[in-house]
């Protein structure tokens, strides 16, 4: 009898994002019902008591609330149990100090995940790197819980938490003003115009003058923004 946990696909951007209830640090939670409205980072570390992990749970949960402030919750995930989470982030608080970070308390909530349901519906196992451990995956989900971004890490080099917070304002930027951001785009960069759909809409907007709008080429216009 084959292993149903085989049977999921590794949601994609644009696909819903599975479903799950699980056991947290926190508590239980229902997702996506219990974050209706917000987006929300899902990631997963390979495991407790790792250094590689330990700075990015200090890094993540150092910024929990500017994510908070965008409107957007965390949620991280790894296969060990409950307590060894519990120990392991008191730890972190109680003992460890990184880069000026100190004393930090992780109130997000850890999935607790031993039998690997989460890790296995967001396809955060893979066989040739480890059959036992989540590699660094982070999903961003949107307000509709749709999948909007997915980054992968290998299980030796911890991610940067500043392109994670960089990504999802770019792409809340995107939504709200209907514009795209160029490559290294931070806040207060000019952005891009979408793309004219006919030859006449190209040749008007190269030719026709608008208030902090320049163009490269008929395909790529910018908007100016203020600093």
């Amino acid at each position: 009898m084959s292993d149903e946990k085989e049977q999921y696909r590794m949601p994609l951007i644009g696909d819903t994002a599975p479903s799950f209830k699980a056991k947290t640090t926190m508590g239980e939670i229902n997702f996506p019902d219990d974050y209706k409205g917000k987006w929300v980072i899902l990631f997963s570390h390979p495991a407790d008591f790792t250094p590689v992990c330990t700075t990015e749970f200090m890094t993540f949960a150092s910024m929990h609330k500017d994510f908070q402030a965008r409107n957007c919750e965390l949620i991280g995930l790894s296969i060990d149990s409950i307590y060894a989470h519990i120990a392991w982030l008191r730890t972190i608080k109680e003992k460890i100090e990184f880069r000026g970070m100190k004393n930090v308390e992780v109130m997000f909530p850890v999935i607790e995940d031993i039998k690997m349901d989460v890790a296995h519906k967001f396809g955060m196992l893979q066989p040739n790197a480890s059959t036992t451990q989540a590699v660094r995956a982070v999903f961003i989900m949107d307000p509709e819980a749709k999948v909007r971004a997915i980054l992968y890490y290998p299980l030796s080099n911890g991610r940067n938490m500043d392109e994670v917070m960089r990504l999802l304002m770019a792409m809340q930027k995107s939504d709200a003003e209907k514009i795209a951001t160029p490559a290294n785009w931070r806040p207060g960069d000019d952005v891009i115009i979408p793309p004219p759909g006919s030859c006449g809409m190209a040749k008007e907007r190269v030719e026709k003058a608008e208030p902090n709008k320049y163009c490269l080429d008929w395909f790529i216009c910018f908007r100016k923004e203020s600093k």
